[in-house]
């Protein structure tokens, strides 16, 4: 066997490796996100019903699961999954991720973007594991105190409406690409059986669609705090979905928009058992 062989298939042995641990952490971190999303739908099904002590967001999530007989265990292994999630990301923007366009530099910028957030969420959460954090603050805060921060900026309230417009567009961007079923792409269709399909399709396209109407509705708001001067017109994730509560179809919708949520959820353990990674 000569030199280059050797080296091809050195080369070959370390890809199956790294494909491999590349996989098992994007599934693991599909099934953590998959879990934060259930644990939101049902504290927003609370509120609805008139159990509003604890917030609807990731910091809610968690603080739920603190209080689990086994959650510092739970919230070890969440972060450990979260933590996949981001190893997952940063080997899309290294190395690019699959499909024909996956090379692309916005595709990779893309994916180093997804790979610090959860990074930082991973972070937060195996800091309140490891009982020398909390969560960070709520999703509501932050808003408030980014909004706050980026207002006080030179031409502070462009950049925030820029941004704002930019959250309601990705919120129709995501809310689209469900409802035309486009995470097909990405799935082994050919594994799964037509009951599976069908449950799939129905959180897919009901769980995407209500996530981009969050994420429309937080655009929306924030473009209010842009135009009246206003950081605390700006909501997170909580406050956003209490909004739906306040429209005139009352708790109702905030129970049809939990739902979705919760769908989200179940999409996203899906996706941990049936996405190409």
């Amino acid at each position: 066997m000569n030199t280059s062989t050797v080296a091809r298939a050195t080369g070959a042995g370390t890809r199956r490796t790294r494909d491999s641990v590349t996989e098992g952490a994007a599934r693991a971190g599909l099934t953590a996100r998959g879990v934060i999303y259930l644990l939101i739908g049902v504290l927003a099904l609370r509120i609805a019903f008139g159990d509003g002590h604890q917030e609807a967001d990731r910091q809610g999530a968690l603080a739920e699961i603190a209080k689990e007989p086994f959650g510092a265990v739970m919230l070890w292994a969440l972060g450990a999954g979260l933590a996949g999630m981001a190893l997952w990301r940063l080997s899309e923007a290294a190395f690019g991720a699959g499909g024909a366009d996956g090379r692309k530099v916005h595709k990779r910028l893309m994916a180093l973007g997804r790979c610090v957030f959860y990074g930082f969420v991973a972070t937060s959460v195996l800091s309140l594991a490891a009982g020398s954090g909390n969560g960070g603050s709520s999703s509501d805060q932050q808003s408030r105190d980014l909004t706050a921060r980026a207002l006080g900026m030179p031409g502070g309230q462009w950049i925030v409406g820029v941004a704002a417009v930019g959250v309601l567009g990705a919120g129709v961007w995501i809310g689209v690409r469900a409802v035309r079923r486009d995470f097909h792409d990405k799935l082994k269709l050919g594994e799964m059986s037509r009951r599976a399909r069908r449950a799939v399709d129905v959180t897919g396209v009901g769980g995407g669609a209500t996530r981009g109407l969050v994420f429309a509705a937080a655009g929306v708001f924030a473009v209010r705090a842009a135009v009246d001067y206003r950081p605390d017109r700006a909501k997170g994730l909580d406050d956003t979905l209490r909004s739906f509560a306040d429209t005139p179809f009352g708790p109702w919708l905030l129970v049809l928009v939990a739902v979705g949520v919760a769908l989200f959820g179940l999409f996203s353990f899906a996706l941990a058992r049936w996405r190409r990674v």
